[in-house]
């Protein structure tokens, strides 16, 4: 029922901390394609959402994919922002925050449970203009130009300002997007030929901090705040390697501690490679000598040490967590993951020595040139590593992503992809556990990732039918979606092609 949504919406706001109230002569609905638990766990998000409010003349309102699309459809309930319960489709600018591939489905769910056409080529101007940016926008944001007005590509701390002085001084859709369309990072889908470079941040504005705290969210009451942007690596399948933006900038600890409020009893520091700080261990000593839980979003292997973990596990560490991508060494050298077998064993004593529950590893299965071998080389040596602290590995098949020096690299069969992941559970039965991620779905995020505007007007196909993996697979044929080419040899260098 209508009253249970905002019931709920209410209950929500009531219980979160930071919201910012605004009166101002322009609104723009925030928009995240996933539900609020999600949702508010995104630094990026929150960060959009501050830097909107500080513009003199504008406003944002947070509104979110709902939980169960068939109650708002039942009852003809549209999307509403928190801060006014106002329908987002009575804003002037309806904007979206978007990580990763798969929650493209979540726009368009928004935009339709909102009355407002899916295709741009459908709005006018008496519909709200459309613009979406965040993390995904990095590597590539093809498949959203059949929806979207605007793409800010890339760090948005800056960007977003440019958008808002033009949409402040500039009369209708045509105007906005003719000025936006020559600025550096802004992609007009129908204007813009090809994708300019994606737009970086000026330090002043860093670094991103958690705006609102509420207990809601799948990090539940953690203030976060980002020590770090970019990485110093170069991990060939990654869009934040060294050559993404300058690679890695610094936030003096001190001024990273010193924007933790009061009130925040658990802190998380986010980034690609917090652990590479040179200052992490005096950062984190100092959140938890305060009393506070941490949590800290990228572990490196190499870089943990007796000082650090024992710290953690003070902080409220249970499992310690981090990442070998890539079933064996041969794998981790050819992509430039520079982690070894030492590490990994390291990090496991530890785990032991600071009297944590648990080890988990990330890994990614399907990478170029990858044989049984390397997955029997896997299952070897995780079983080394269960004796000396409980495991957890958390498989995921590899998807090749552009802008990186694997860009284009094809995506291994479904069905040989399911063989690996049965062999890596029966030979480690009973000794690890194993968490993988579907082979099925790794390939619909492939496809997203390694095509054009079809894949977008596929996955509108895709979600009008059901969403099923049956759906998606007919919906690619259908629309003849063909990922781009790719070369035929990975010699591991660090140099790529981006072929479009």
């Amino acid at each position: 029922m209508t009253w249970d949504i905002l019931s709920k919406i209410r209950q929500r706001v009531r219980e979160e901390e930071g919201v910012i109230r605004k009166p101002s002569p322009l609104r723009i609905a925030l928009c995240h394609p996933a539900p609020y638990d999600v949702a508010m766990s995104s630094l990026g998000y929150q960060t959009i959402y501050r830097e909107i409010n500080q513009h003199p003349d504008w406003s944002a309102e947070r509104a979110f994919a709902p939980e169960d699309s068939a109650e708002h459809r039942k009852n003809h309930v549209p999307i509403l922002t928190y801060e006014s319960e106002t329908p987002i489709a009575d804003f002037p600018v309806i904007a979206f925050s978007i990580a990763y591939e798969l929650e493209l489905t979540g726009i368009l769910e928004v935009l339709d449970l909102s009355g407002i056409p899916l295709l741009r080529q459908d709005r006018t101007d008496r519909h709200p203009l459309v613009i979406v940016g965040g993390p995904l926008t990095n590597s590539n944001p093809l498949p959203l130009a059949p929806f979207v007005d605007l793409i800010l590509l890339g760090e948005g701390e800056e960007l977003i300002h440019t958008f808002l002085e033009a949409a402040a001084s500039e009369q209708g859709r045509e105007a906005i997007l003719g000025r936006l369309s020559a600025v550096p990072g802004c992609f007009v889908p129908g204007m813009t030929e090809e994708l300019p470079p994606i737009a970086k941040a000026p330090d002043s504005r860093l670094p991103a901090f958690s705006q609102i705290l509420t207990k809601n969210t799948v990090l539940a009451s953690m203030f976060l705040v980002e020590p770090e942007r970019g990485c110093s690596r170069g991990c060939n399948y990654c869009v934040m390697r060294r050559t993404t933006n300058g690679g890695m900038r610094l936030v003096p600890s001190a001024k990273a501690f010193s924007l933790i409020p009061e009130n925040a009893r658990r802190v998380g520091l986010v980034g690609a490679a917090v652990t590479d700080h040179p200052e992490i261990n005096d950062l984190v000593a100092r959140i938890v000598e305060s009393g506070r839980e941490i949590g800290i979003s990228s572990l490196r292997a190499d870089r943990l040490n007796d000082d650090l973990v024992k710290l953690l596990a003070r902080g409220g560490y249970r499992t310690l967590t981090t990442a070998s991508d890539g079933a064996s060494q041969r794998l981790r050298d050819m992509v430039q993951r520079k982690t070894s077998e030492h590490h990994l064993l390291h990090a496991a004593e530890l785990v032991r020595n600071a009297g944590l529950h648990r080890l988990k590893l990330y890994e990614m299965v399907g990478l170029p040139g990858e044989t049984m071998a390397d997955i029997e080389e896997l299952i070897r040596f995780s079983l080394e590593l269960s004796r000396i602290a409980p495991l957890s590995l958390g498989i995921a098949p590899f998807v090749a992503k552009r802008n990186t020096p694997l860009d284009g690299m094809p995506f291994e069969s479904i069905g040989l992809l399911n063989a690996k992941l049965a062999k890596i559970r029966s030979g480690l039965k009973g000794k690890a556990e194993v968490r993988p991620i579907s082979a099925r779905w790794a390939w619909v995020e492939y496809m997203l990732s390694q095509t054009g505007e079809s894949a977008g007007l596929a996955a509108m196909d895709a979600w009008k039918a059901g969403g099923s993996f049956s759906a998606w697979k007919t919906a690619f044929e259908r629309r003849e979606v063909k990922p781009f080419r790719y070369r035929p040899v990975f010699d591991g260098s660090e140099t790529g092609q981006n072929i479009p």
